[in-house]
């Protein structure tokens, strides 16, 4: 599978504030710990599954199954960083879509960083770049590429802006209640 890095499909990154210090907050336990349910609510509807398991090679993995506007999206994430304050998730996502499947590489960054007032800012930011296969995709139906980005950038956007606050909301709780549970 030939991802082109070089060329960006969409690319969204919000911040929402936690009433929490930095000291508290771990980003990477609260990710691989996150209950279904939890993870249901950071998104509704949208979020639908989620569950965590090892890469082939070991790598600690997230697999998260949610809806991006009109698509069904099965993302398979392999943690290139992941600390308290920082994961770098990596996902070759199958897309489900009315006209048939595809693939796309979503680049999924968490971030804290301590702000005034003893409280941490979340930063959600999410980039997706073209596969060779989704290329072929849209060739195959006849979409041009501007019209495909476009869309993936309005749903994944809109997406992006709802979860956000979310997910701070429950990395807040998770860090509250210093435990593996959210």
């Amino acid at each position: 599978m030939k991802v082109l890095n070089e060329t960006i499909l969409s690319s969204s990154a919000f911040s929402a504030e936690i009433d929490v210090p930095i000291e508290k907050i771990d980003i990477a336990d609260w990710l691989f710990n996150l209950p279904e349910a939890e993870y249901r609510r950071c998104c509704p509807p949208d979020h639908i599954a989620c569950g965590n398991t090892l890469s082939d090679d070991g790598q600690r993995m997230m697999i998260n199954v949610e809806m991006i506007g009109t698509g069904l999206v099965v993302q398979h994430y392999v943690a290139e960083e992941a600390t308290a304050t920082y994961c770098r998730m990596n996902s070759i996502s199958d897309v489900f879509t009315s006209a048939g499947r595809t693939q796309v590489n979503v680049i999924w960054e968490l971030k804290a960083e301590s702000i005034a007032g003893g409280r941490t800012r979340y930063t959600n930011s999410v980039i997706a770049h073209p596969t060779d296969a989704f290329m072929e995709f849209i060739a195959a139906h006849d979409i041009p590429y501007a019209d495909a980005a476009a869309a993936r950038q309005e749903a994944g956007g809109d997406h992006n802006h709802r979860e956000t606050p979310l997910f701070a909301a429950s990395i807040a709780r998770h860090a509250l209640a210093g435990s593996k549970a959210a």
